[in-house]
C-alpha cells in the first residue's frame, strides 16, 4: 500500500510536469501569450497588494477591494484612451485645414532638422505623404485587415487573462496532497511558475524604470547644458520604458534610436549620446546581472542564449517569454537538486 502511494505520487509529479510544460509551449501556436502575461501580472499585483490592504480589512474582502480598484483603474484607462483617440480623430476630421497645416509644419521641421541621409526618405509635402499612405494601404489591404483582427484578438485575450488572474487570486485554502495528489502537484508547478514570473517581470520593470529615469535626465537635463535640443524627447522616453521591458535587447533598441536621432542633430550630439548610453548600458548590465543572478541564479549570457533560441522557434513572442520560461526551468531543476 505504501509502495502504491509512492508510485501514485511519482506519477502525479510526472503528469504535472508534462501538463504544465505542454501548456506553456501550446501558448505560442494558440497565440495566448498576451493572455498569459496579463493574467499573471494581475494575479501577482493582487498578491503583492493584499498584505497592505489587510492592514485595514481582514479576510477575502481585502482581495475583493483590490480587484475592484484595479477594475476601476483599468476601465478608466481604457475609456480615457479611447476617448482621447476618438476626440483626436474627430478634431482632425472637423478641422482638415488645421491638420494639413500641422502635418506640413512637421514635415518642414523634419526636413530642416534631420540630416539629408534621413530626409531623402521622407515625403516632400503633405500631398506626397497622402499619396504614399493611400498607395501603401491599397497595396497592403490584407495586411491591415490581418493586423486589425490580431489586435482585436490580443485585446480580448488580455481582458480574459486579467479576469482569470483576478478569479484565481481569490482561491484560498490549502490542498490536501493525500486526497488530491495531482491537483497538489499542479498547484506546486504553478506556484513555482508564478514565483519565476514575479522575479523576472517585476524586476525587469524596475530595471526599465531606472533606465527611463536616467534617459529622461540625459535628454532634458544633460543635453540642454551643451545647448542641444533633442527632438521627439517624450516619445523616446516612452520608447525607452517600453523597450526596456525586454531584457538586454530592449536597451540596445532604445540606445540605437537615441544615437541615430543624435546623429541627425550633429556629430557632437551623437558622441555625447554614445558616451552617456555606454555608461547607462554598463550600469544596466550590472543591475541585470545582480537581478538575474540573485533571483534566478542565471548569468546574462544564459538569458540572451534563451532569447535567441526562443526567437528562432517562436518569433517575437519567444523573445518576450524566454526569460520567464528559462527562470521557471532553472527553478524546477534547482528544486529537484539537479543543478
Amino acid at each position: 500500500m505504501e509502495m502504491w502511494k509512492l508510485n501514485k505520487q511519482g506519477l502525479c509529479e510526472v503528469a504535472s510536469f508534462l501538463l504544465v510544460f505542454g501548456a506553456l509551449f501550446l501558448i505560442f501556436p494558440l497565440r495566448l501569450l498576451p493572455c498569459f502575461l496579463a493574467g499573471f501580472i494581475v494575479y501577482e499585483t493582487i498578491l503583492a497588494l493584499t498584505p497592505w490592504v489587510e492592514r485595514l480589512v481582514k479576510g477575502p474582502l481585502a482581495r475583493w477591494i483590490i480587484i475592484f480598484v484595479l477594475t476601476i483603474v483599468i476601465l478608466l484607462a481604457l475609456v480615457g484612451g479611447i476617448t482621447k483617440l476618438i476626440g483626436f480623430l474627430l478634431h482632425d476630421f472637423q478641422n482638415p485645414a488645421a491638420f494639413h497645416a500641422a502635418a506640413s509644419k512637421l514635415l518642414e521641421d523634419a526636413q530642416r532638422t534631420l540630416s539629408p541621409v534621413v530626409t531623402r526618405y521622407l515625403p516632400a509635402d503633405i500631398d506626397e505623404l497622402q499619396h504614399q499612405v493611400v498607395t501603401w494601404l491599397r497595396e497592403h489591404l490584407v495586411v491591415v485587415q490581418t493586423f486589425g483582427r490580431s489586435a482585436a484578438h490580443t485585446f480580448a485575450t488580455m481582458l480574459i487573462g486579467m479576469l482569470l488572474g483576478a478569479i484565481i487570486s481569490l482561491r484560498v485554502g490549502s490542498i490536501n496532497s493525500q486526497d488530491a495528489p495531482l491537483r497538489h502537484a499542479l498547484l506546486e508547478r504553478l506556484s513555482v511558475l508564478a514565483a519565476s514570473f514575479h522575479n523576472v517581470v517585476f524586476a525587469q520593470i524596475k530595471v526599465s524604470l531606472v533606465n527611463t529615469v536616467l534617459t529622461c535626465g540625459f535628454l532634458f537635463g544633460v543635453l540642454p547644458l551643451f545647448g542641444l535640443h533633442f527632438p521627439f524627447g517624450k516619445t523616446v522616453v516612452v520608447l525607452t520604458f517600453v523597450a526596456g521591458l525586454l531584457p538586454i535587447i530592449g536597451n540596445l533598441i532604445s540606445n540605437t534610436v537615441i544615437v541615430l536621432i543624435g546623429l541627425s542633430i550633429s556629430l557632437e550630439a551623437a558622441v555625447i549620446s554614445l558616451i552617456f548610453l555606454i555608461l547607462v548600458h554598463k550600469l544596466e548590465y550590472f543591475i541585470n546581472a545582480r537581478i538575474f543572478g540573485t533571483r534566478i541564479n542565471a548569468k546574462t549570457w544564459e538569458i540572451l542564449l534563451a532569447m535567441l533560441v526562443f526567437e528562432s522557434a517562436f518569433g517575437l513572442a519567444g523573445v518576450v517569454a524566454a526569460p520567464v520560461y528559462y527562470a521557471y526551468l532553472k527553478s524546477e531543476l534547482r528544486m529537484a537538486k539537479l543543478i
